[in-house]
Protein backbone atom coordinates (compact mmCIF):
# COMPACT_ATOMS: atom_id res chain seq x y z
CA UNK A 1 0.00 0.00 0.00
CA UNK A 2 1.19 3.52 -0.79
CA UNK A 3 0.27 5.09 2.53
CA UNK A 4 -2.56 7.19 1.10
CA UNK A 5 -5.01 4.29 0.95
CA UNK A 6 -5.24 3.63 4.71
CA UNK A 7 -5.85 5.61 7.86
CA UNK A 8 -2.85 7.47 9.26
CA UNK A 9 -3.13 9.08 12.66
CA UNK A 10 -3.09 12.90 12.61
CA UNK A 11 -0.79 12.71 15.63
CA UNK A 12 1.88 11.22 13.37
CA UNK A 13 1.25 13.45 10.38
CA UNK A 14 0.43 16.81 11.95
CA UNK A 15 0.83 17.13 15.69
CA UNK A 16 3.33 15.05 17.67
CA UNK A 17 7.10 15.43 17.50
CA UNK A 18 9.43 12.67 16.31
CA UNK A 19 10.79 12.39 19.85
CA UNK A 20 7.39 11.64 21.37
CA UNK A 21 6.46 9.34 18.50
CA UNK A 22 9.62 7.31 19.15
CA UNK A 23 8.76 6.92 22.83
CA UNK A 24 5.51 5.19 21.80
CA UNK A 25 7.04 3.30 18.87
CA UNK A 26 7.29 -0.43 18.38
CA UNK A 27 11.09 -0.26 18.57
CA UNK A 28 10.98 1.44 21.96
CA UNK A 29 8.42 -1.05 23.26
CA UNK A 30 10.07 -4.25 22.15
CA UNK A 31 13.67 -3.27 22.85
CA UNK A 32 12.47 -2.42 26.38
CA UNK A 33 10.89 -5.89 26.60
CA UNK A 34 14.26 -7.40 25.77
CA UNK A 35 16.08 -5.19 28.27
CA UNK A 36 13.62 -6.33 30.93
CA UNK A 37 14.23 -9.99 30.06
CA UNK A 38 17.97 -9.35 30.40
CA UNK A 39 17.45 -7.57 33.75
CA UNK A 40 15.40 -10.53 35.00
CA UNK A 41 17.94 -13.11 33.84
CA UNK A 42 20.86 -11.13 35.28
CA UNK A 43 19.10 -10.75 38.62
CA UNK A 44 18.26 -14.45 38.77
CA UNK A 45 21.90 -15.28 37.95
CA UNK A 46 23.27 -12.81 40.53
CA UNK A 47 20.95 -14.21 43.19
CA UNK A 48 22.43 -17.61 42.53
CA UNK A 49 19.54 -19.42 40.86
CA UNK A 50 20.72 -23.01 40.60
CA UNK A 51 19.60 -26.59 40.10
CA UNK A 52 21.46 -29.46 41.71
CA UNK A 53 24.29 -27.08 42.59
CA UNK A 54 24.72 -25.84 39.02
CA UNK A 55 23.81 -22.32 37.86
CA UNK A 56 20.66 -22.20 35.75
CA UNK A 57 21.76 -18.99 34.01
CA UNK A 58 25.30 -18.25 32.83
CA UNK A 59 27.08 -15.10 31.74
CA UNK A 60 27.33 -16.60 28.26
CA UNK A 61 23.52 -16.63 28.07
CA UNK A 62 23.34 -13.01 29.28
CA UNK A 63 25.90 -11.90 26.70
CA UNK A 64 23.95 -13.65 23.96
CA UNK A 65 20.74 -11.88 25.03
CA UNK A 66 22.50 -8.52 25.11
CA UNK A 67 23.86 -8.99 21.59
CA UNK A 68 20.32 -9.07 20.15
CA UNK A 69 18.57 -6.27 22.02
CA UNK A 70 18.05 -4.03 19.00
CA UNK A 71 17.85 -6.35 15.99
CA UNK A 72 14.29 -7.49 16.61
CA UNK A 73 13.03 -10.13 14.17
CA UNK A 74 9.56 -8.60 13.83
CA UNK A 75 8.36 -10.81 10.97
CA UNK A 76 9.00 -14.02 12.90
CA UNK A 77 7.22 -12.64 15.96
CA UNK A 78 4.30 -11.53 13.82
CA UNK A 79 3.94 -14.92 12.15
CA UNK A 80 4.21 -16.70 15.48
CA UNK A 81 1.47 -14.52 16.99
CA UNK A 82 -0.90 -15.63 14.22
CA UNK A 83 -0.43 -19.16 15.52
CA UNK A 84 -0.37 -18.72 19.31
CA UNK A 85 -2.46 -15.52 19.62
CA UNK A 86 -0.14 -14.17 22.34
CA UNK A 87 2.15 -11.23 21.75
CA UNK A 88 4.56 -11.81 24.63
CA UNK A 89 5.10 -15.51 23.90
CA UNK A 90 5.56 -14.68 20.23
CA UNK A 91 8.41 -12.34 21.09
CA UNK A 92 9.88 -14.82 23.57
CA UNK A 93 9.91 -17.35 20.70
CA UNK A 94 11.46 -14.89 18.22
CA UNK A 95 14.13 -13.80 20.73
CA UNK A 96 14.89 -17.41 21.49
CA UNK A 97 15.58 -18.17 17.83
CA UNK A 98 18.24 -15.45 17.86
CA UNK A 99 19.62 -16.62 21.22
CA UNK A 100 19.55 -20.45 21.18
CA UNK A 101 21.79 -20.80 24.26
CA UNK A 102 19.52 -18.54 26.33
CA UNK A 103 16.19 -19.54 24.77
CA UNK A 104 15.19 -21.75 27.67
CA UNK A 105 15.62 -19.11 30.38
CA UNK A 106 13.98 -16.10 28.70
CA UNK A 107 11.00 -14.91 30.79
CA UNK A 108 11.80 -17.47 33.52
CA UNK A 109 9.25 -17.20 36.34
CA UNK A 110 7.56 -14.16 34.83
CA UNK A 111 4.09 -13.45 33.51
CA UNK A 112 3.25 -11.26 30.52
CA UNK A 113 2.72 -8.19 32.67
CA UNK A 114 6.36 -8.33 33.71
CA UNK A 115 7.35 -6.98 30.30
CA UNK A 116 4.06 -5.28 29.42
CA UNK A 117 3.47 -3.28 32.59
CA UNK A 118 7.08 -2.46 33.39
CA UNK A 119 7.51 -1.21 29.84
CA UNK A 120 4.39 0.94 30.17
CA UNK A 121 5.84 2.55 33.31
CA UNK A 122 9.16 3.20 31.57
CA UNK A 123 7.45 4.69 28.53
CA UNK A 124 5.23 6.96 30.63
CA UNK A 125 8.30 8.03 32.61
CA UNK A 126 10.19 8.96 29.43
CA UNK A 127 7.13 10.70 27.98
CA UNK A 128 6.68 12.74 31.16
CA UNK A 129 10.35 13.75 30.98
CA UNK A 130 9.85 15.09 27.45
CA UNK A 131 6.66 16.88 28.49
CA UNK A 132 8.50 18.33 31.48
CA UNK A 133 11.29 19.73 29.30
CA UNK A 134 8.85 21.39 26.93
CA UNK A 135 6.67 22.71 29.75
CA UNK A 136 9.69 24.35 31.41
CA UNK A 137 10.56 26.03 28.13
CA UNK A 138 7.00 27.31 27.73
CA UNK A 139 7.27 28.81 31.22
CA UNK A 140 10.63 30.39 30.36
CA UNK A 141 9.46 31.92 27.06
CA UNK A 142 6.26 33.31 28.56
CA UNK A 143 8.27 34.72 31.47
CA UNK A 144 10.50 36.59 29.02
CA UNK A 145 7.37 38.00 27.42
CA UNK A 146 6.00 39.00 30.83
CA UNK A 147 9.27 40.73 31.72
CA UNK A 148 9.34 42.60 28.42
CA UNK A 149 5.80 43.93 28.77
CA UNK A 150 5.49 44.16 32.55
CA UNK A 151 4.98 47.94 32.38
CA UNK A 152 2.73 48.08 29.29
CA UNK A 153 -0.70 49.17 30.60
CA UNK A 154 -3.67 47.43 29.06
CA UNK A 155 -7.37 47.25 29.70
CA UNK A 156 -8.27 44.37 32.00
CA UNK A 157 -11.57 42.55 31.81
CA UNK A 158 -13.89 40.87 34.23
CA UNK A 159 -16.78 39.04 32.54
CA UNK A 160 -15.10 40.34 29.32
CA UNK A 161 -16.31 43.79 30.37
CA UNK A 162 -13.84 46.66 30.85
CA UNK A 163 -12.35 46.65 34.34
CA UNK A 164 -9.45 48.25 36.19
CA UNK A 165 -6.31 48.26 34.03
CA UNK A 166 -3.51 45.73 34.31
CA UNK A 167 -0.36 45.32 32.22
CA UNK A 168 0.34 42.98 29.32
CA UNK A 169 3.09 41.32 31.34
CA UNK A 170 0.98 40.90 34.45
CA UNK A 171 -1.72 39.17 32.43
CA UNK A 172 0.90 36.76 31.04
CA UNK A 173 1.91 35.81 34.60
CA UNK A 174 -1.59 34.41 35.07
CA UNK A 175 -0.91 31.96 32.24
CA UNK A 176 2.54 31.13 33.57
CA UNK A 177 1.30 30.53 37.10
CA UNK A 178 -0.99 27.74 35.93
CA UNK A 179 1.84 26.10 34.01
CA UNK A 180 4.03 26.36 37.13
CA UNK A 181 1.31 24.53 39.08
CA UNK A 182 1.24 21.86 36.36
CA UNK A 183 5.02 21.49 36.58
CA UNK A 184 4.80 20.89 40.33
CA UNK A 185 2.13 18.22 39.78
CA UNK A 186 4.15 16.62 36.99
CA UNK A 187 7.34 16.46 39.01
CA UNK A 188 5.52 14.93 41.97
CA UNK A 189 3.94 12.19 39.86
CA UNK A 190 7.14 11.61 37.88
CA UNK A 191 9.15 11.32 41.07
CA UNK A 192 6.68 8.85 42.55
CA UNK A 193 6.55 6.44 39.59
CA UNK A 194 7.70 2.95 40.50
CA UNK A 195 8.07 -0.24 38.51
CA UNK A 196 5.80 -3.25 38.87
CA UNK A 197 8.78 -5.54 39.29
CA UNK A 198 8.31 -9.27 38.91
CA UNK A 199 5.36 -10.41 40.99
CA UNK A 200 3.82 -13.24 39.00
CA UNK A 201 0.32 -14.06 37.92
CA UNK A 202 -1.59 -12.71 40.92
CA UNK A 203 1.09 -10.53 42.48
CA UNK A 204 2.17 -13.09 45.13
CA UNK A 205 5.59 -14.02 43.62
CA UNK A 206 4.63 -17.67 44.04
CA UNK A 207 6.68 -18.78 41.03
CA UNK A 208 9.81 -17.09 42.40
CA UNK A 209 9.25 -18.60 45.82
CA UNK A 210 9.45 -21.95 44.05
CA UNK A 211 12.46 -20.96 41.92
CA UNK A 212 14.49 -19.78 44.91
CA UNK A 213 13.38 -22.55 47.27
CA UNK A 214 11.63 -20.13 49.61
CA UNK A 215 14.81 -18.11 50.24
CA UNK A 216 13.19 -14.97 51.66
CA UNK A 217 16.36 -12.91 51.57
CA UNK A 218 16.73 -13.43 47.84
CA UNK A 219 13.03 -12.86 47.21
CA UNK A 220 13.20 -9.57 49.09
CA UNK A 221 16.01 -8.40 46.77
CA UNK A 222 14.46 -9.52 43.48
CA UNK A 223 12.28 -6.50 42.67
CA UNK A 224 14.72 -3.82 43.77
CA UNK A 225 17.55 -5.34 41.76
CA UNK A 226 15.42 -5.39 38.61
CA UNK A 227 14.26 -1.84 39.25
CA UNK A 228 17.81 -0.56 39.69
CA UNK A 229 18.95 -2.21 36.48
CA UNK A 230 16.15 -0.35 34.65
CA UNK A 231 16.97 3.02 36.22
CA UNK A 232 14.30 3.07 38.95
CA UNK A 233 14.74 3.21 42.70
CA UNK A 234 12.02 0.78 43.65
CA UNK A 235 8.91 -1.19 42.74
CA UNK A 236 5.39 -0.95 44.12
CA UNK A 237 5.31 -3.02 47.31
CA UNK A 238 2.12 -4.85 46.41
CA UNK A 239 0.20 -5.46 43.22
CA UNK A 240 -2.09 -7.87 41.50
CA UNK A 241 -0.85 -9.22 38.20
CA UNK A 242 -0.64 -5.60 37.01
CA UNK A 243 0.42 -2.39 38.66
CA UNK A 244 -2.61 -0.47 39.89
CA UNK A 245 -4.32 1.33 37.02
CA UNK A 246 -4.61 4.24 39.44
CA UNK A 247 -1.08 5.07 38.26
CA UNK A 248 -2.34 5.72 34.74
CA UNK A 249 -5.09 7.91 36.18
CA UNK A 250 -2.58 10.05 38.07
CA UNK A 251 -0.35 10.41 35.02
CA UNK A 252 -3.13 11.41 32.65
CA UNK A 253 -4.63 13.83 35.17
CA UNK A 254 -1.32 15.69 35.08
CA UNK A 255 -1.37 15.70 31.28
CA UNK A 256 -4.98 16.92 31.29
CA UNK A 257 -4.05 19.68 33.74
CA UNK A 258 -1.42 21.00 31.34
CA UNK A 259 -4.00 20.87 28.56
CA UNK A 260 -6.43 22.93 30.65
CA UNK A 261 -3.78 25.59 31.27
CA UNK A 262 -2.86 25.71 27.59
CA UNK A 263 -6.53 25.98 26.64
CA UNK A 264 -7.06 28.94 28.98
CA UNK A 265 -4.06 30.76 27.52
CA UNK A 266 -5.15 30.04 23.96
CA UNK A 267 -8.64 31.39 24.69
CA UNK A 268 -7.20 34.65 26.01
CA UNK A 269 -4.95 35.01 22.95
CA UNK A 270 -7.86 34.37 20.59
CA UNK A 271 -9.93 37.06 22.32
CA UNK A 272 -7.00 39.49 22.30
CA UNK A 273 -6.41 38.81 18.61
CA UNK A 274 -10.08 39.63 17.99
CA UNK A 275 -9.40 42.96 19.72
CA UNK A 276 -6.23 43.35 17.59
CA UNK A 277 -4.22 43.92 20.78
CA UNK A 278 -2.03 40.79 20.92
CA UNK A 279 -1.59 38.34 18.04
CA UNK A 280 0.00 34.95 17.59
CA UNK A 281 2.77 34.58 14.97
CA UNK A 282 1.67 34.89 11.35
CA UNK A 283 4.06 33.99 8.54
CA UNK A 284 4.55 36.23 5.51
CA UNK A 285 2.84 33.82 3.11
CA UNK A 286 0.33 32.33 5.55
CA UNK A 287 -3.29 32.28 4.37
CA UNK A 288 -5.84 33.12 7.04
CA UNK A 289 -8.98 32.27 5.06
CA UNK A 290 -9.68 30.68 1.68
CA UNK A 291 -12.40 33.27 1.04
CA UNK A 292 -11.40 36.37 3.00
CA UNK A 293 -7.85 37.23 2.00
CA UNK A 294 -7.47 39.93 4.66
CA UNK A 295 -8.06 37.57 7.61
CA UNK A 296 -5.46 36.60 10.21
CA UNK A 297 -7.08 33.74 12.04
CA UNK A 298 -5.50 32.59 15.32
CA UNK A 299 -5.12 29.06 13.98
CA UNK A 300 -2.34 28.00 16.36
CA UNK A 301 -4.32 29.02 19.43
CA UNK A 302 -7.43 27.41 17.99
CA UNK A 303 -5.49 24.17 17.52
CA UNK A 304 -4.22 24.36 21.10
CA UNK A 305 -7.83 24.63 22.27
CA UNK A 306 -8.96 21.81 20.01
CA UNK A 307 -6.26 19.34 21.07
CA UNK A 308 -6.60 20.37 24.71
CA UNK A 309 -10.26 19.45 24.76
CA UNK A 310 -9.31 16.04 23.40
CA UNK A 311 -6.76 15.49 26.17
CA UNK A 312 -9.08 16.64 28.96
CA UNK A 313 -11.77 14.22 27.82
CA UNK A 314 -9.21 11.45 27.22
CA UNK A 315 -8.19 11.59 30.90
CA UNK A 316 -11.52 9.94 31.72
CA UNK A 317 -10.37 6.71 30.04
CA UNK A 318 -7.76 5.62 32.60
CA UNK A 319 -9.98 6.81 35.45
CA UNK A 320 -12.83 4.59 34.30
CA UNK A 321 -10.43 1.74 33.56
CA UNK A 322 -8.97 2.01 37.05
CA UNK A 323 -12.42 1.97 38.61
CA UNK A 324 -13.60 -1.12 36.72
CA UNK A 325 -10.67 -3.54 37.15
CA UNK A 326 -11.71 -6.86 38.73
CA UNK A 327 -9.68 -8.27 41.61
CA UNK A 328 -6.09 -9.10 40.59
CA UNK A 329 -6.45 -8.69 36.82
CA UNK A 330 -8.85 -8.30 33.90
CA UNK A 331 -7.98 -7.61 30.29
CA UNK A 332 -10.60 -4.96 29.51
CA UNK A 333 -7.92 -2.34 30.18
CA UNK A 334 -5.56 -3.34 27.40
CA UNK A 335 -7.12 -2.00 24.19
CA UNK A 336 -8.29 1.19 25.86
CA UNK A 337 -4.96 1.73 27.62
CA UNK A 338 -2.78 1.36 24.55
CA UNK A 339 -4.83 4.03 22.77
CA UNK A 340 -5.69 6.51 25.52
CA UNK A 341 -2.24 6.77 27.12
CA UNK A 342 -0.27 7.02 23.89
CA UNK A 343 -2.61 9.45 22.16
CA UNK A 344 -2.95 11.58 25.29
CA UNK A 345 0.82 12.04 25.32
CA UNK A 346 1.06 12.58 21.57
CA UNK A 347 -1.61 15.26 21.85
CA UNK A 348 -0.03 17.10 24.80
CA UNK A 349 3.28 17.00 22.93
CA UNK A 350 1.64 18.77 19.98
CA UNK A 351 -0.03 21.24 22.34
CA UNK A 352 3.26 22.17 24.00
CA UNK A 353 5.00 22.56 20.64
CA UNK A 354 2.24 24.98 19.65
CA UNK A 355 2.60 26.83 22.96
CA UNK A 356 6.35 27.11 22.40
CA UNK A 357 5.79 28.43 18.89
CA UNK A 358 3.17 30.97 19.98
CA UNK A 359 5.12 32.16 23.02
CA UNK A 360 8.18 32.65 20.82
CA UNK A 361 6.43 35.07 18.48
CA UNK A 362 3.58 36.90 20.25
CA UNK A 363 2.97 40.29 18.65
CA UNK A 364 1.89 43.18 20.89
CA UNK A 365 0.13 46.05 19.11
CA UNK A 366 0.85 48.79 21.63
CA UNK A 367 -0.98 51.58 19.81
CA UNK A 368 -4.20 49.57 19.65
CA UNK A 369 -3.86 48.73 23.33
CA UNK A 370 -3.31 52.37 24.23
CA UNK A 371 -6.25 53.55 22.15
CA UNK A 372 -8.69 51.10 23.72
CA UNK A 373 -7.45 51.81 27.22
CA UNK A 374 -7.75 55.58 26.75
CA UNK A 375 -11.30 55.14 25.49
CA UNK A 376 -12.28 53.54 28.81
CA UNK A 377 -9.91 55.35 31.14
CA UNK A 378 -12.18 58.36 31.85
CA UNK A 379 -14.67 56.04 33.57
CA UNK A 380 -11.89 54.51 35.67
CA UNK A 381 -10.48 57.92 36.58
CA UNK A 382 -13.77 59.11 38.08
CA UNK A 383 -13.02 57.73 41.54
CA UNK A 384 -9.73 59.62 41.74
CA UNK A 385 -11.38 62.75 40.37
CA UNK A 386 -14.15 62.49 42.94
CA UNK A 387 -11.73 61.91 45.83
CA UNK A 388 -9.65 64.95 44.91
CA UNK A 389 -12.81 67.07 44.63
CA UNK A 390 -13.88 65.95 48.12
CA UNK A 391 -10.45 66.92 49.50
CA UNK A 392 -11.05 70.36 47.97
CA UNK A 393 -14.26 70.74 49.96
CA UNK A 394 -16.86 68.88 47.90
CA UNK A 395 -19.61 66.60 49.21
CA UNK A 396 -18.83 62.96 48.41
CA UNK A 397 -22.45 61.81 48.02
CA UNK A 398 -23.42 64.76 45.84
CA UNK A 399 -20.33 64.38 43.65
CA UNK A 400 -20.99 60.63 43.30
CA UNK A 401 -24.46 61.33 41.93
CA UNK A 402 -23.13 63.90 39.46
CA UNK A 403 -20.44 61.45 38.29
CA UNK A 404 -23.05 58.72 37.90
CA UNK A 405 -25.32 60.93 35.76
CA UNK A 406 -22.45 62.18 33.58
CA UNK A 407 -21.13 58.65 33.12
CA UNK A 408 -24.54 57.49 31.95
CA UNK A 409 -24.66 60.38 29.47
CA UNK A 410 -21.21 59.51 28.15
CA UNK A 411 -22.28 55.88 27.85
CA UNK A 412 -25.27 56.86 25.73
CA UNK A 413 -23.01 58.94 23.47
CA UNK A 414 -20.72 55.95 22.96
CA UNK A 415 -23.26 53.14 22.60
CA UNK A 416 -26.19 54.83 20.91
CA UNK A 417 -24.62 57.73 19.02
CA UNK A 418 -21.29 56.14 18.09
CA UNK A 419 -19.32 59.07 19.53
CA UNK A 420 -16.01 59.02 21.38
CA UNK A 421 -15.97 59.00 25.16
CA UNK A 422 -16.56 62.63 26.19
CA UNK A 423 -16.87 62.10 29.94
CA UNK A 424 -13.95 64.42 30.71
CA UNK A 425 -15.56 67.21 28.69
CA UNK A 426 -18.84 66.68 30.55
CA UNK A 427 -17.04 66.87 33.91
CA UNK A 428 -15.15 69.97 32.85
CA UNK A 429 -18.45 71.67 31.90
CA UNK A 430 -19.98 70.78 35.29
CA UNK A 431 -19.88 73.38 38.06
CA UNK A 432 -19.72 70.61 40.68
CA UNK A 433 -16.00 69.88 40.21
CA UNK A 434 -14.38 73.20 39.30
CA UNK A 435 -11.80 71.42 37.10
CA UNK A 436 -10.60 72.40 33.64
CA UNK A 437 -10.29 69.91 30.79
CA UNK A 438 -6.52 70.36 30.91
CA UNK A 439 -6.50 69.49 34.62
CA UNK A 440 -8.69 66.49 33.97
CA UNK A 441 -6.30 65.24 31.28
CA UNK A 442 -3.74 64.96 34.05
CA UNK A 443 -5.74 62.02 35.35
CA UNK A 444 -5.31 60.20 32.04
CA UNK A 445 -2.01 58.52 32.76
CA UNK A 446 -2.57 54.74 32.30
CA UNK A 447 0.39 53.72 34.47
CA UNK A 448 -1.31 55.34 37.46
CA UNK A 449 -4.13 52.79 37.32
CA UNK A 450 -2.27 49.47 37.04
CA UNK A 451 -1.70 49.10 40.75
CA UNK A 452 1.30 46.91 41.60
CA UNK A 453 1.32 45.08 38.28
CA UNK A 454 4.99 45.81 37.58
CA UNK A 455 6.08 44.84 41.07
CA UNK A 456 3.96 41.70 40.96
CA UNK A 457 5.60 40.57 37.72
CA UNK A 458 9.05 41.11 39.20
CA UNK A 459 8.08 39.28 42.38
CA UNK A 460 6.55 36.37 40.48
CA UNK A 461 9.56 35.96 38.19
CA UNK A 462 11.95 36.09 41.14
CA UNK A 463 9.99 33.80 43.44
CA UNK A 464 8.34 31.30 41.09
CA UNK A 465 10.16 31.29 37.75
CA UNK A 466 13.80 31.96 38.62
CA UNK A 467 14.20 28.73 40.65
CA UNK A 468 12.81 26.75 37.71
CA UNK A 469 15.19 28.46 35.30
CA UNK A 470 18.22 27.95 37.51
CA UNK A 471 17.44 24.29 38.14
CA UNK A 472 16.99 23.58 34.43
CA UNK A 473 19.57 25.72 32.63
CA UNK A 474 20.72 22.78 30.53
CA UNK A 475 17.33 22.29 28.83
CA UNK A 476 16.34 25.91 28.17
CA UNK A 477 16.26 27.19 24.60
CA UNK A 478 13.98 24.58 23.01
CA UNK A 479 12.10 25.87 19.96
CA UNK A 480 9.33 24.19 18.04
CA UNK A 481 8.30 24.10 14.41
CA UNK A 482 4.73 23.19 13.68
CA UNK A 483 3.93 21.05 10.66
CA UNK A 484 1.05 23.03 9.20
Amino acid sequence: MSGTDRYISPFSERYASKEMQYIFSQDKKFTTWRKLWIALAETEMELGLSQDGKPVITQEMIDELKSHVDDINYEIAKEREKVVRHDVMSHVYAYGLQCPKAAGIIHLGATSCYVGDNTDIIIMHDALELVRNKLINVIDKLAKFAEQYKAQPTLAFTHFQPAQPTTVGKRATLWIQEFVMDLADLEYVLGSLKMLGCKGTTGTQASFKELFNNDQEKLDKLDSMIANKMGFEECYTVSGQTYSRKVDTRVMNVVAGIAASAHKMSNDIRLLQHLKEVEEPFEKNQIGSSAMAYKRNPMRSERIASLSRYVMVDALNPAITSATQWFERTLDDSANKRISISEGFLAIDGILDLCLNVADGLVVNEKVIEKRLRSELPFMATENIMMDAVKNGGNRQELHEVIRELSMEAGVNIKQKGLDNNLLELIADSDAFDLTLEELEGYMIPANYVGRSVEQVDMFIEKDVKPIREANKDILGITAQINV
